[in-house]
This record gives structure tokens, sequence and C-alpha cells, in this order.
């Protein structure tokens, strides 16, 4: 006897049950990609700090929380013509034990971000300033569009 037929056939109701578990594992790593990721690494002992994006007529302002952050740390990089990088390294360690969160374990030490610019800008003319743990970024927008042509 050949070995396909020892193969035990699966039911319609087996095949549909792997179906949905599939759909099931494929929407939930759609939902911690997009959604609900969680804002530190424990393995790289780094978090991920709140920021906003104002665009106005002539700019766009992001600014970004940087509570206990060393000012001269900071680090404000483009990593492509839309996306910005923040990183600082923190004063101190902190833990979730500081937020008065006891069920989970692990320490911080440095910020680190990135930011996605909806609207074209000027890297080189970024403006930074730090006030009382607060990063505040300007960078003037550009009016002219490139519509590339194939």
């Amino acid at each position: 006897m050949s070995e396909e037929s020892f193969r035990r056939r699966r039911s319609i109701f087996d095949l549909i049950d792997e179906y949905f578990e599939s759909l099931e594992d494929w929407a939930e790593r759609v939902r911690e990609t997009f959604l609900e990721r969680p804002s530190w690494n424990c393995r790289t002992c780094t978090m991920e700090p709140l920021r906003d994006v104002m665009i106005t007529s002539d700019e766009v302002i992001i600014t970004v929380d940087l509570p206990y952050a060393e000012q001269n740390t900071i680090q404000v990089k483009p990593v492509n013509k839309d996306t910005i990088e923040v990183s600082a390294k923190m004063r101190r360690k902190v833990s979730f034990y500081d937020f008065g969160i006891t069920h989970y374990k692990g320490e911080f030490q440095r910020f680190q971000c990135r930011t996605r610019i909806p609207v074209p800008v000027y890297m080189d003319r970024m403006e930074i300033r730090f006030k009382r743990g607060i990063l505040e970024i300007r960078l003037p927008r550009k009016h002219e569009y490139e519509i590339p042509i194939k």
C-alpha cells in the first residue's frame, strides 16, 4: 500500500477550523503590528515616548515628551525623506514599578521612537529645541510636489 492510502483524510470541518485559526492568527499579527503595539522593549531597555505631530500651512511641528532625558544625549536624525528618529539616554533608570505596574518586570534607560511626517518637508532646515522635558522639532514644509513619471 502506498503512503497516501495510510494518510488519514481530514474532514471538511477540520479544514474550515484550520482556515479560521490561520485567519485569527493573521488578524492578531496585523493588530499587534498596527494598533496594539507596546510602547516599550524590555530586550533593548527602550521606551517609546509620547509625541504629537502638528501640521500648519508653513511647517510641521513635532513634540516629543522626554521627561528624564539627558539633554546632551538627545539625537534627532532623518531616516529617510519622511521619517525622523529620536533617541535619548535617561538620567536614571525607570521601571514598570515606578508607574505603579507590578505585573510586568523591566527597566528602561533610553527613549527611542520613529515618527513619520505626513507631508513633504525640508529635512536640512530642521530646528530643534528642548525645554522642560519637551523636545520640539520644527520642519519647514515643501510646497512643491514631485510626481514620479514612469
